[in-house]
């Protein structure tokens, strides 16, 4: 029994295997209208012909404003949703399920014009103080979530994640190192998940669908949030449905970092068996046997592949080698790994 590439399902959406396409910025959308372009069809697909169990889109914004670069893909209008379902289609047509990452990068911004954040306090020293949202500007963002999962669902995704980690609006809102406020928005770690609690109330008036939250789970500073702050987030946000935690760190405020394979795995298995919440691990995990070693000892649920899947669009086909299975591929490479596996099944993509 090979765990990676056994099915899991979450609601009634099933993935063929526990492999996960992290959402990556790819900051192509050339027009900066938001839409959809030609790279990203060539982008995802790849990957979805390479056997990746679930595509998770890039960070998507619900607002201009709340772009990460002014060339990321939007959902802040209904002109988007045809672009997006057309991609999810041809995601589809190659066997792999499709998600997207929904997110607002607030202080974090880089677009023209003012940015915005829970409170006037820039990401490091030099960069441009952000205006601290006012109560109905906080009502008005939770309002674009909420119609980002209703074109979401229009669109035929499969899957949502939210974007609560790495900084961007959601993570300011949850950490005291950038939420100073003074109304039911901050200070208590109960106030400060109020906006991300709020923003799930209203996603799921709307969206019955698999929902994710990527986290921060550590926040490398001393005043941050602690690991029980996480596994207490991570508890409230099970009761409130959500189906699994994306586990992953930093990016609230410069920190140094030790990176190195793996780093991040006991973040998904903390939060995994002290929230009883399902996890993704994600974080410099390239060899196949040691993302077999982490569904198998059951430190986490997913596999999200970040990098390693832009090196290698066929990475699943080369663990699936590695571990000695064989799964099914696309025909027209069969002379690529016939010698590996030849017993593959085979589906010839048109």
């Amino acid at each position: 029994m090979v765990k990676l590439f056994s099915s899991f399902t979450i609601k009634d959406v099933v993935l063929k295997n526990r492999i996960v396409m992290s959402p990556m910025c790819m900051y192509s959308s050339f027009n900066r209208d938001g839409h959809v372009s030609k790279f990203h069809h060539m982008h995802y697909l790849s990957r979805a012909m390479g056997q990746v169990g679930l595509i998770i889109l890039e960070s998507t914004a619900v607002e201009p404003q709340g772009r990460i670069s002014m060339k990321d893909l939007g959902i802040w209008d209904d002109h988007h949703i045809e672009g997006l379902s057309e991609l999810v289609q041809e995601i589809h047509r190659f066997g792999s399920k499709a998600g997207i990452q929904l997110s607002h990068a607030g202080r974090k911004a880089d677009v023209e014009g003012e940015i915005y954040a829970p409170s006037p306090i820039p990401y490091k020293q030099g960069q441009l103080v952000p205006k601290e949202l006012s109560l109905s500007q906080v009502e008005e963002i939770i309002q674009q979530f909420k119609e980002a999962a209703r074109r979401t669902k229009a669109s035929g995704f499969d899957v949502i994640e939210l974007h609560g980690a790495h900084g961007y609006l959601i993570n300011q809102f949850l950490s005291p190192l950038s939420n100073d406020r003074n109304d039911h928005y901050g200070g208590s770690r109960e106030n400060r998940y109020r906006f991300l609690e709020e923003i799930v109330d209203g996603i799921n008036e709307v969206w019955d669908g698999p929902l994710f939250v990527r986290l921060s789970v550590n926040e490398y500073h001393p005043e941050g949030n602690s690991i029980n702050d996480m596994v207490y987030f991570a508890r409230r946000l099970k009761e409130q449905g959500v189906d699994l935690i994306d586990c992953s760190s930093g990016a609230i405020v410069p920190a140094k970092i030790d990176v190195f394979p793996g780093y991040q795995v006991p973040l998904a298995e903390k939060i995994r068996q002290e929230a009883g919440v399902a996890t993704g691990a994600v974080g410099l995990i390239t060899n196949p046997l040691h993302a077999e070693e982490i569904v198998k000892n059951n430190r986490a649920d997913l596999i999200f592949i970040a990098r390693e899947l832009l090196r290698n669009p066929y990475w699943p086909l080369k663990a699936a080698s590695e571990l000695g299975i064989s799964i099914t591929g696309p025909g027209q490479y069969l002379k690529a790994w016939e010698e590996a596996f030849p017993r593959k099944e085979i589906w010839y993509p048109n």
